[in-house]
């Protein structure tokens, strides 16, 4: 079978246009060369006439007697300009348009330079003769420039022919373009068209022949295929579109209902009000005669009336709980589908309260919240219900979006419960880092002062005095920083000058000597970090004072891409292998709490009778001291 070639339509306006396209791109490149040359040539008349100038300037001078410095920068000047039009120079464009007349013209201009730059130079002529000697050159020049401008003319009548032919072009190029357009496009068009008119009118048998061979002619092919299956689909149409107007109400109706739904469980606070409105609206949604709402226990042995509407209160006080498995309510398959009871019917079970209360059929609808069964809702019908598939799916989803929703309630409380355990924990943790410390400082002065008042140590007993006094007065400071901020006060300054301040108060209570080394440089530490080391080198300290025995203490600080801090002391110490002294103590705890909180690392290292060194390492970028505690990887724990 022979098959007829086929031409695109894009192919034909691609020719077209090309064509059209070249033709123009040679005649704008024509035009522009033409343009270039002109430029060129008005460049080098404007030298030209800036020669004469100069050549009258120093002829004038010549006769006056100038300088001969200024003479010869004129004729320097002069050499200049001759040299230029005679090599020419494309950047600015400058070039003569040379011809046979003009070359000879530039040539015999040169000659008379050479005589005239030789008299004026050497002996300066006599008035009239430089005169009369310039002027014979100005007219050479002038007829050099006359030439150039001959040529010059020659050519703009060249760029009008082109722009003219260029005109000529785009006219003709227009009209072909709105020949071609209507052959091509707009007569397949407006052939189209009417067929369609001809299908809006319901007339099936319309066809459209096209003989070209592009996608006009396809379009007008798919097009009488069209015409011909819309024939043959147009007396079952209204039936189709009955069919899918009612789906989209049903899909309009559910995704209404989903919003609802999802809008109320997202606005509801309490358990009460979250049930309750669920199950008025779901009874609405599925247009039951009563709902119940019920929730599984933990352990699934049982199903407490959650919330209902519509049920008599007989029915409701005998099901408020029920055991799982013992009535067609209360599933315990966690996989179950939405299930539909006839409830009259109903053999293997007991219902005997749904009978009395006159309900025919029951329809179950498991809650699932993470592949776990939490609960189902019972829909309650005086008649025969069978929801279809689309219902069933809408009722699984409104029960996982309550399940969801109850979940969130629930992990809500459990935070607020989480947050008032933190907050007790934090309360805990400052009472130990300050008000607790003082204290164990104050019982420890009190043996003090009773030995000097035994001994009659007036001495003895005024500093016992004031150093219970101070401690006492640091109580009450801490005291009013607690109850005012709840938090440890956190200082502007860098971290060491804190440090500082923390080794000066604890050699004041203890009277043992301590060393501060800081070395290195690197990005300060986050407030909230600062206040989470400060703390654990306060207990770290706290810990020397009550178990090394030490007479010295070193606090070392090392400052880089992470911070290194280590307290070290000359005193006892303790076998690492065999555990830590008083490792029970709530110190270890909060240390290792702190330290975790920052993402920080606690190491001990210690040898019975060489002392102990604690080392607190606080990464790069240490997390906000808000992240829970974990457990630091210590070569033993501190004590």
């Amino acid at each position: 079978m022979h098959t007829t070639p086929r031409c695109s339509l894009g192919s034909k306006l691609l020719l077209l246009g090309a064509a059209f396209l070249l033709i123009a791109l040679a005649s704008i490149g024509l035009t522009l060369w033409v343009s270039w040359h002109l430029e060129g040539g008005a460049a080098a008349v404007n030298e030209a006439g800036r020669l004469r100038m100069l050549s009258l300037r120093l002829a004038v001078s010549a006769a006056a007697g100038g300088e001969p410095v200024s003479l010869q920068r004129q004729a320097e000047a002069f050499d200049a300009g001759l040299d230029m039009l005679r090599r020419g120079e494309p950047a600015r464009p400058l070039f003569v348009p040379w011809d046979r007349e003009a070359l000879r013209q530039f040539r015999q201009i040169e000659t008379h330079w050479a005589d005239l730059h030789t008299s004026w130079l050497r002996t300066p002529p006599a008035t009239p003769q430089a005169l009369r000697q310039a002027d014979e050159f100005v007219a050479s020049i002038d007829a050099f420039v006359g030439t150039l401008e001959t040529s010059l003319s020659r050519w703009t009548t060249l760029l009008h022919g082109f722009q003219f032919a260029l005109m000529v072009l785009a006219i003709g190029g227009a009209v072909a373009l709105m020949y071609a357009g209507h052959l091509f496009v707009l007569e397949p068009l407006k052939r189209l068209h009417a067929g369609l008119q001809r299908i809006a009118q319901h007339d099936f048998g319309a066809r459209v022949e096209l003989p070209a061979h592009d996608e006009f002619g396809e379009l007008a092919q798919g097009f009488n295929r069209m015409a011909e299956h819309l024939g043959q689909a147009y007396e079952d149409l209204e039936a189709k579109v009955q069919e899918k107007t009612l789906r989209l109400e049903h899909q309009r109706e559910r995704l209404a209902a989903l919003y609802e739904v999802s809008s109320f469980l997202s606005e509801s606070t309490t358990l009460a009000q979250l049930a309750d409105g669920f199950a008025a609206k779901m009874r609405r949604i599925a247009r039951a005669d009563a709902i119940a709402l019920r929730w599984s226990d933990a352990g699934q042995q049982r199903y407490i009336m959650l919330a209902s509407e519509g049920l008599p209160a007989p029915l409701l006080e005998a099901e408020q709980c029920l055991r799982t498995a013992r009535c067609l309510c209360g599933g315990a398959d966690a996989q179950a589908p939405v299930r539909v009871i006839p409830i009259r019917r109903a053999e293997g079970a007991s219902m005997p309260h749904c009978e009395q209360a006159g309900y025919t059929t029951l329809v179950t609808v498991p809650m699932r919240a993470q592949h776990r069964l939490v609960g189902e809702i019972d829909l309650f019908y005086r008649c025969s219900a069978a929801p279809c598939e689309e219902e069933r799916s809408l009722y699984e989803t409104l029960a996982r979006h309550l399940a969801s929703a109850l979940d969130g309630l629930r992990a809500a409380a459990m935070e607020r419960e989480a947050a008032v355990s933190d907050e007790r924990a934090f309360i805990a943790r400052e009472l130990h880092d300050s008000i607790a410390q003082s204290l164990a400082f104050l019982k420890l002065q009190v043996p003090v002062l009773r030995n000097a008042v035994a001994r009659g140590d007036a001495a003895a007993m005024a500093r016992a005095t004031d150093d219970i006094e101070a401690g006492v007065r640091e109580s009450s400071g801490d005291v009013r920083a607690l109850l005012l901020h709840f938090r440890t006060r956190a200082h502007a300054e860098d971290i060491s000058v804190a440090l500082r301040t923390t080794l000066q108060k604890f050699e004041h209570q203890t009277g043992l000597q301590t060393t501060l080394q800081v070395t290195g440089e690197g990005l300060p530490l986050p407030a909230d970090v600062q206040i989470q080391v400060l703390h654990v080198v306060q207990e770290a300290l706290s810990n020397v004072r009550k178990h090394a025995h030490a007479s010295h203490v070193w606090l070392t600080v090392k400052q880089g891409r992470e911070w290194l801090f280590a307290v070290r002391d000359n005193g006892r110490g303790f076998d690492v292998e065999g555990g830590a002294p008083n490792a029970t103590h709530v110190g270890l705890d909060i240390m290792r709490e702190r330290a975790g909180r920052i993402g920080a690392r606690v190491q001990i290292r210690s040898q019975r009778g060489e002392g102990t060194e604690l080392q607190l390492t606080v990464p790069a970028s240490a997390p906000p001291a808000a992240t829970p505690a974990t457990r630091p990887e210590p070569l033993a724990e501190a004590s």
